[in-house]
């Protein structure tokens, strides 16, 4: 099934007023591959002045709160991100589940708080290296998605409009490690039959990115792989430069 592909970029915490031309750069040249979904999740203090400057161009979270509104100092919930001027987050990113100790009910929590309160979510899953090493990897992250997709009743929609998921091997974020085609093809088609056993039919529609150092001189190859229908980019996002030729390599797969 031919999907259009997405590339969100994840600014993590980077980013301060003065990049937002930056982002200027990068949202013009979104608009010339008008074949890729591309978006960018920025710092919270960054959202709002980053949906006045670019209207047009997709801006997102990078994390939201389970609740609706409450007591909870420091965080933040869909209705403040729509607010802002968000369309989307990211939940459960494996940084978040490692510093902030997510577990999988409440990546699952936030992003059925992310669909109610109108936003896409993308989901992330991924492996450790200790994990792969022991040849656990696809039953491990194939559990861990289980656990966190958001129950079907939580679509007023479709599935595919509001859900996208990241695969991202967690020891090849950052290092410039990448995992081989052929683990990555398998795990992307793992990911494809527990969304299918989720959503029934629906599940073919939601996107899979990929992420993990990805970059210019890797993404034709990765973003040419069954079942890899987008990329989700860390470091390489923050640079128009580094960013764009990763939309343009999708835009030819």
């Amino acid at each position: 099934m031919a999907r259009r592909k997405l590339v969100a970029g994840n600014w993590k915490m980077h980013g301060l007023g003065g990049d937002l031309a930056e982002l200027s750069v990068i949202a013009e040249g979104a608009r010339d591959n008008d074949r890729v979904d591309v978006a960018l999740c920025l710092p919270a203090t960054l959202i709002e002045r980053a949906a006045r400057s670019v209207p047009d161009f997709p801006i997102g979270g990078q994390d939201v709160h389970g609740a609706e509104k409450g007591a909870h100092t420091g965080d933040i919930s869909a209705a403040m991100l729509a607010d802002a001027g968000a369309k989307l987050t990211i939940v459960g990113h494996s940084e978040r589940r490692a510093d902030h100790g997510e577990t999988d009910a409440a990546v699952r929590a936030k992003a059925e708080a992310a669909i109610t309160g109108g936003l896409m979510a993308i989901v992330c899953c991924g492996e450790s290296d200790e994990v792969r090493e022991q040849g656990k990897a696809v039953e491990v992250v194939s559990a861990q998605l289980d656990a966190s997709l958001p129950e079907a009743t939580a679509f007023s929609g479709g599935v595919a409009e509001w859900l996208a998921v990241a695969y991202e091997p967690i020891w090849a974020i950052g290092t410039g490690k990448v995992p081989s085609i052929v683990d990555i093809a398998e795990m992307h088609a793992a990911l494809r039959s527990r969304l299918l056993a989720a959503y029934g039919e629906a599940g073919n529609a939601v996107r899979i990115l990929y992420g993990g150092s990805v970059k210019a001189s890797n993404a034709v190859e990765i973003l040419g792989i069954e079942d890899v229908d987008g990329a989700l980019v860390g470091g390489a996002s923050l640079k128009s430069a580094d960013f764009l030729p990763i939309v343009s390599a999708a835009a030819e797969r």
